[in-house]
């Protein structure tokens, strides 16, 4: 072949990869919607479904709860989830376990289930549900949440990102997590007695920080229900906005991080039950004196030091109602960015991710109101809704993790700064920060019409 024949050949060759890298381009890639959210066919649907929700109600004469935990620590090492893909764990520095609370008026249980885990996977929390069902366990509202640790057990998390980054999926695991939950949850409705119940604020600011803007806005408050039971025993459902990373990258260990030793110091001096719910973790990092584990429990056993130092506010809660309801959210597009303004498109990402299960749990107990998210919602937003309660009577507690995920919600302001929450987590798009801001406000007023 002459010269000229073999530099035409070479031309062809880079003229077909081009072109072939340009349809995958074109296939794959599409850019940000950065349109209004408040305009949105999707937005304006959500507000819609809210206006004409019909929460269910009920009035009883006394409160009954339980609580109990199951281990579910596998047989064998498995991979930690949490940060980047590490690998199996090398040794157990803490189990792993479920626990349940459960609370009722004589009308309506409730239940709350909390996992010494990431996240509550959509596909886990689905599988629980139906066991429940199966089961028939008298739950009219099941409540996930989880700590947050980011040295938890993988195996529960189907599909390509799961199996890329999230441990993977493991039917044993996922078989060991649903019997715990439900071993959990009997045990709690058969150990249910009469109790009061109070609400509890109070200040840990010392240890949590604005993970983007310094000396930013935070969440500073640890809240808490407390349970306590005609044969002197106490329990507390208690919620902080620190993300669970004191243990960093490098630990090769199984554990639960500060919530895990939070929960053991808080039963070894006060309760005789706990439960840990992450809180409003989106912004919001442990200000830890170090990352061994010495100092992850140092850190705890300090956090709980101002929880029965700095109380703020204290109220029993005395109307005998529960109200419960879910929102199913409508979202903009997926846009898990590549660029400032590049995105894949939405049919890989689902490919990816999988379903979202995206929705607010909505949970009235007397004046005390519970919004469970999907989101990873940033605590910048927390004071505003805060106040929003107040002013309707209401005490407010929003957990996340409830067997959705969504990626964060953070404020719009942030969305095109070189942050990993807001570029590679923010996962449906501009403005959803203003999108939870109005939506928690009008869910807000929304129970406050049945109220009291």
């Amino acid at each position: 072949m002459s010269a000229k024949g073999i530099a035409s050949g070479i031309l062809k060759g880079i003229l077909w990869i081009a072109l072939s890298l340009v349809v995958v381009l074109l296939f794959t890639i599409t850019t940000v919607d950065r349109s209004p959210i408040t305009e949105q066919s999707f937005y304006s649907q959500t507000f819609q479904a809210l206006d004409s929700a019909r929460f269910t109600k009920t009035q009883g004469e006394s409160w009954s709860a339980g609580w109990a935990k199951s281990n579910m620590t596998p047989e064998n090492p498995v991979d930690l989830v949490g940060y980047a893909p590490r690998g199996d764990y090398d040794f157990i520095a803490d189990s792993s376990y479920v626990k349940a609370i459960t609370l009722q008026n004589g009308q309506t249980r409730i239940a709350w289930l909390s996992f010494e885990l990431l996240i509550v996977h959509p596909f886990l929390a689905k599988s629980i549900e139906s066991a429940v069902q199966e089961s028939k366990l008298p739950i009219d509202q099941l409540l996930f949440t989880a700590t947050h640790t980011h040295s938890g057990m993988g195996g529960y998390m189907p599909g390509p990102l799961g199996a890329l980054a999230f441990g993977g999926f493991d039917e044993e695991v996922i078989q060991e997590m649903v019997d715990s939950s439900l071993d959990a949850l009997k045990k709690a409705i058969e150990a249910e007695e009469e109790v009061s119940i109070s609400f509890r604020k109070s200040n840990a600011s010392d240890w949590v920080s604005n993970r983007f803007v310094k000396d930013g806005p935070t969440d500073p408050y640890v809240r808490q229900l407390i349970f306590s039971n005609t044969s002197g025993q106490k329990a507390t459902l208690l919620t902080y906005s620190a993300h669970a990373t004191c243990l960093t990258t490098g630990y090769m260990g199984l554990s639960g991080d500060y919530p895990f030793y939070l929960m053991k110091k808080l039963e070894e001096e006060e309760y005789d039950f706990s439960i840990f719910a992450s809180g409003t973790v989106g912004s919001h990092r442990p200000n830890r004196p170090g990352n061994t584990l010495e100092d992850t429990q140092n850190y705890a056993y300090s956090l709980a030091r101002d929880i029965q130092l700095n109380m703020t506010y204290y109220a029993t809660v005395k109307q005998k109602a529960i109200q419960t309801g879910r929102l199913d959210l409508k979202l903009r597009e997926p846009h898990l960015r590549v660029s400032d303004n590049l995105r894949i498109r939405p049919w890989l990402f689902n490919w990816l991710v999988g379903e979202s299960n995206a929705h607010l749990d909505i949970t009235r107990i007397g004046n005390t109101l519970f919004i469970a998210s999907s989101g990873e919602i940033s605590g910048v937003f927390y004071e505003m809704w805060e106040e929003s309660a107040k002013a309707q009577g209401l005490n407010l507690i929003i957990t996340s993790f409830n067997g959705g995920y969504m990626g964060y919600i953070t404020p719009d302001e942030l969305y095109d700064e070189d942050f990993h929450e807001v570029r590679q987590m923010n996962w449906y798009g501009p403005g959803n920060g203003t999108y939870y801001q109005n939506l928690i406000d009008a869910i807000i007023l929304k129970v406050a019409e049945t109220y009291p």
